[in-house]
């Protein structure tokens, strides 16, 4: 269901010239999304300017045995400094005990932060995840989203039977 949203939904994404974005670029293109490619934007990422969201790319097989590849984790540090709004994509086919150590790491190590870590197996995956993100933080998507979340929560409170109790509480009270 998810996916037949994303295919009606069209905007532009700007992707690093990077090797490993070819296969999401050739997908996203399949859906008739803008591309843009960009050598000044870092090696793996993605960005959808309308949402303001950006995406970094990273295979599990860039960790080093030891998790300790400084130079990636200042690619990430540096990604996060540049984009506001950032989310690392852990790509790896099958998640195993390795692959969870590495993105319990990734967690921690960036604990507080305003990166969002997500595995992802697939491409397809891949370009799912950031489409579903892209789209919920687009403009007029976000202000539907924001409107509809207003209204069931006035909904909730309006016809809570805990709510009504209260009410009834704080007048036995004042009286």
């Amino acid at each position: 269901m998810a996916n037949d949203t994303n295919a009606s939904w069209k905007t532009t994404v700007i992707i690093s010239t990077s090797p490993q974005c070819d296969e999401p670029s050739q997908i996203l293109l399949a859906q008739q999304h803008r591309i843009r490619r960009s050598d000044n934007i870092l090696s793996s990422s993605f960005v959808f300017p309308l949402s303001g969201t950006a995406f970094l790319l990273v295979t599990l097989e860039e960790f080093s045995a030891k998790l300790e590849n400084t130079e990636l984790f200042e690619r990430i540090e540096k990604f996060m400094e540049v984009h506001r709004n950032s989310f690392l994509l852990l790509q790896a086919p099958v998640y195993g005990k390795r692959e969870w150590d590495i993105f319990s790491s990734v967690q921690n190590r960036f604990l507080g932060c305003n990166l969002r870590v997500m595995p992802v197996h697939s491409t397809a995956d891949v370009v799912k995840g950031m489409l579903i993100i892209a789209k919920a933080t687009s403009k007029p998507n976000v202000e539907n989203l924001r409107e509809q979340m207003s209204l069931a929560c006035a909904h909730i409170v309006d016809h809570s039977p805990v709510w009504g109790m209260l009410q009834e509480i704080h007048v036995h009270l004042s009286s």
